[in-house]
């Protein structure tokens, strides 16, 4: 179901750098910790993950400040930072990924599929953006923008972000 030759290399460095990731994850909906769980020897970099689906789960769980989130239905560049941040101290991790969005279209979203993601090494958010899909089975869109997320965390990796410490 994902690239295991992507997954395989993400594991390779974060294993050599000594680095733990976790996700917190709302549109995709378990996908990212599917993903990395499926890799071997997970357990030696991958700390876990929550999938909080509304904005009480993500106010309990990753302190998202609720006013801005209610006001943007949780979808938000602001609100992805603010969960990859979260994800960081609750799993005691190294990287956090997040993201949030829509996989189909509903009148908040102005019938459009698109998500917001944040990518956080030790709280310092490194990458965030908007991911645009077209329409397809939600499976597909989910499917989409978790093998994007991948591949872009694995471009961070090989170039360096950040130094090794």
């Amino acid at each position: 179901m994902f690239d295991e030759a992507l997954l395989s290399h993400i594991k390779e460095q974060l294993i050599r750098k000594n680095q733990t990731i976790a996700v917190a994850e709302s549109v995709t909906a378990g996908f990212l910790q599917l993903a990395l769980a499926s890799a071997d020897e997970a357990v030696r970099f991958f700390q876990g993950g929550i999938t909080a689906y509304n904005l009480g789960q993500k106010y309990k769980h990753l302190g998202v400040e609720p006013i801005h989130a209610e006001q943007t239905n949780c979808v938000d560049r602001r609100v992805a930072a603010e969960m990859a941040r979260a994800v960081t101290d609750l799993f005691r991790s190294d990287w956090g990924i997040a993201i949030t969005g829509y996989a189909t279209p509903v009148p908040e979203s102005g019938q459009q599929l698109f998500a917001y993601y944040a990518i956080a090494f030790r709280k310092e958010i490194l990458l965030e953006g908007k991911l645009e899909a077209n329409e397809a089975p939600a499976i597909n869109v989910q499917k989409y923008y978790t093998d994007y997320l991948l591949a872009a965390f694995n471009n961070m990796l090989e170039h360096g972000f950040p130094n090794e410490s």
